[in-house]
């Protein structure tokens, strides 16, 4: 019987990583098969396999280091902090340091979650244009907003600028009913919740009237040259060469550009070439230009988004790998 014990200081501690009705502390012991007791102020967790039983201790202490932060622990941090432990990535999660992002306009601090996320601020941080791409719930487009709003705090520039590919509308947004914000508001709204989170809506509303954040379709993106900016390009994936290459030569002086996109969602016309597969393909090794690459183990949603993107991943592969039938014509 292997055996380990971790010294616990504070019971909140305690409390916070076993969880509601121990449904935390039950993951651990499921995944590794161990039991764990909490007894006079240490934590004892006991198991048949010794390596099992190294990696669940592991497990619970990167849990007692984010409860120390005030982190709140649920089921999916849990998920998540085992994945990496199995994937031998243990030493990686001392690099969370928890450093905040940004203060929502309630007073809650934004922070990483995963060790891609982490990557991705940091990127953010120390280069001029960021390639986030990935699945669907990473946190792309939500932390791109928070550091676009914690830079605009800061006065390291003097704007927000949000923009997206209307592809569904072809860039021609005439034919919808009202003005220009109303015309590509469908298209921008998770650019607009991330900043209603971090502003509050009366600020942004503030901020919109005096033309410190703007909002518009990519195609109004040509012709100008944006100066002391924080840009988004959100849905990158729809862009086409030519607007991708439009987009990142509007970039001024003093400005910085995120640009975020899942490949796996090209909703482009038959025979257009996304944009973003282009310029993964010609920018990686430029000065200044990072490209982040979340996974599913990044998905910050409910567990089931990370099952779901596995599961499509998984069909998608073995589509590739099948032998395509080759069609005879009436002329063999």
């Amino acid at each position: 019987m292997a055996e380990r014990f971790i010294a616990v200081d504070r019971m909140e501690s305690v409390i916070s990583v076993f969880g509601s009705f121990d449904e935390n502390i039950k993951l651990v012991e499921r995944q590794y098969d161990v039991s764990v007791a909490n007894r006079d102020g240490e934590l004892k967790i006991s198991g048949a396999d010794e390596e099992k039983t190294d990696r669940a201790a592991k497990v619970i202490e990167h849990l007692l280091m984010l409860t120390a932060r005030g982190e709140n622990i649920t089921s999916q941090e849990v998920r998540y902090v085992i994945s990496v432990v199995d994937d031998g990535g243990a030493d990686k999660l001392k690099t969370m340091t928890g450093d905040c992002v940004c203060v929502t306009a309630k007073g809650k601090p934004i922070k990483a979650k995963t060790l891609g996320q982490k990557r991705y601020v940091d990127a953010i941080k120390k280069n001029t244009i960021v390639l986030g791409v990935g699945p669907a719930g990473t946190g792309k487009t939500y932390l791109a907003v928070a550091m676009a709003v914690q830079a605009f705090r800061d006065k390291q520039v003097n704007r927000i600028i949000l923009t997206r590919p209307a592809v569904e509308a072809g860039e021609k947004l005439g034919f919808l009913p009202g003005d220009l914000q109303n015309k590509v508001d469908p298209y921008l709204r998770p650019l607009y919740d991330g900043l209603f989170d971090m502003l509050g809506v009366e600020a942004y509303n503030t901020y919109l009237q005096r033309g410190n954040i703007e909002v518009a379709p990519l195609a109004y993106m040509r012709g100008r040259t944006l100066d002391d900016a924080f840009i988004i390009l959100d849905e990158a994936q729809n862009t086409t060469r030519e607007q991708m290459k439009m987009f990142l030569t509007r970039l001024g002086n003093g400005s910085k550009a995120v640009i975020t996109g899942d490949i796996t969602q090209i909703d482009l016309p038959a025979g257009k070439k996304s944009g973003l597969v282009h310029a993964m393909r010609i920018l990686g090794g430029i000065e200044d230009l990072e490209i982040v690459r979340f996974t599913e183990k990044d998905v910050v949603r409910h567990a089931l988004v990370q099952r779901i993107i596995k599961a499509y991943e998984k069909a998608d592969a073995a589509e590739q790998a099948r032998p395509r039938r080759r069609v005879r014509s009436d002329n063999e």
